[in-house]
């Protein structure tokens, strides 16, 4: 991709000019405008201002502007308005520009933002795809914080397909996504269940591919532990009926295939079982012989460093052993052999456990997109939207984790 957009450099821009440096502008996605996640998006500002200079903040101004009332950050934080127009220069087909006349306060943080509501008409239809009207810029009248409702998912939306469009044409270098209530997006009229699914059809639809051509999984990551799912947002009963040789080796090769172009090596790739006790020789299931087996054999001859299948109440603990070791510069044993990451054969499995070592430095990631995709590990919080106590630290680890992934 052609990275041309140009964030703001470390010295302070003169008032109505904004100096261009490196291009390296991160999306963030404002998340379910009734939620946490504009909040969360604002503190982070307050707490790290370095780490998100290069943050691109796609929202509804209203929504931005509610949010600081919230946390009564308008004495520190300022936002800055940037447009989205055709490049002038013919680098790339759009860029992001200063909004005319506006003038820079030095004396604030700055949040970089793309005011969804004040898009040029060229610009909506190339940025926005909708399922419902709204007013127009400056009637939007916005529901109540912790409520769900169409409009809410309407603008959660609209910020997602957003923030990857941007990155699919090169203006942003990763998309974080802040929270979103699958509700309100039903409401809307959207037919995906999560980020994760929007995201596959809409990298799907810039490539001119279908869905099944557009694999993807969910890894959940933090300081302690990595899972990747073999299956989503189904029911339990859909899930197993997932557990099969191609649905298996492709998780595989899709963790192996992302996380080496992220780390620069192979990972060790440990693939849990699906029964108790990895199946006890087939008395409690025959699954871990007749397809988890053959997969692990399968990704072996393919040249990929892959175990297993293990129990799936002892899996965890071992590859947990590795980057607890990692973070404390322990010498690692050859036994048992430590793991990377884990291949979870549906989504309890693998989550129990990350979520149960804490939200706070949880990051979802979503592999086999042509865009970097990160996301804090919590939800929208309807209970502390509005009252400013919500956590910012999980949002931060999600950037952060974007940034290393992005190389930005």
């Amino acid at each position: 991709m052609n990275h041309s957009s140009s964030p703001p450099t470390d010295r302070e821009p003169t008032p109505g000019h904004l100096a261009p440096l490196e291009p390296s502008w991160i999306g963030v996605s404002m998340g379910d405008p009734n939620g946490i996640g504009p909040e969360v998006i604002l503190k982070a500002h307050l707490a790290e201002p370095h780490t998100l200079q290069n943050a691109m903040v796609f929202a509804y101004k209203e929504v931005l502007s509610r949010a600081m009332d919230v946390l009564g950050a308008h004495s520190q934080l300022q936002l800055v308005p940037m447009e989205l127009q055709r490049d002038p220069k013919g680098r790339q087909a759009w860029s992001f520009v200063p909004s005319a006349h506006f003038k820079r306060d030095p004396g604030s943080q700055p949040v970089y933002h793309v005011d969804m509501g004040g898009l040029s008409q060229e610009a909506r239809e190339v940025f926005l795809s909708t399922r419902m009207k709204l007013p127009d810029v400056g009637q939007t009248r916005l529901s109540a914080m912790g409520q769900v409702d169409a409009q809410s998912g309407e603008m959660a939306a609209r910020a997602i397909v957003l923030g990857a469009r941007a990155a699919l044409q090169g203006l942003t270098r990763a998309l974080v996504t802040a929270p979103i209530h699958k509700g309100s997006l039903a409401l809307a009229g959207w037919p995906y269940p999560g980020h994760t699914e929007m995201l596959q059809a809409e990298c799907a639809r810039f490539l001119g591919k279908s869905l099944d051509e557009m694999p993807v999984r969910m890894m959940l990551k933090n300081h302690e532990l990595a899972v990747v799912l073999v299956s989503i947002h189904i029911s339990l009963r859909q899930a197993i009926e997932r557990v099969n040789f191609d649905n298996v080796l492709q998780t595989v090769v899709i963790t192996h295939e992302a996380l080496q172009r992220s780390w620069g090596r192979s990972p060790k790739i440990a693939v849990s079982a699906l029964n108790p006790h990895a199946g006890e020789g087939g008395l409690m299931g025959e699954e871990e012989q007749t397809i988890l087996g053959p997969v692990v054999l399968k990704a072996q001859s393919m040249g990929l460093d892959v175990s297993g299948p293990f129990s799936p109440d002892t899996v965890y603990m071992r590859a947990r052993s590795m980057q607890v070791s990692k973070r404390a510069g322990g010498v690692l044993s050859s036994e048992p052999e430590p793991f990377d990451v884990v291949i979870a054969m549906y989504h309890d499995q693998g989550l129990i456990p990350v979520k149960y070592l804490g939200l706070d430095a949880g990051v979802n990631i979503t592999l086999g997109l042509p865009l970097v995709r990160t996301s804090p590990d919590h939800g929208t919080a309807f209970d502390l939207a509005g009252t400013g106590r919500c956590d910012e630290r999980s949002f931060l680890e999600a950037f952060r984790q974007a940034q290393k992934m992005a190389g930005a």
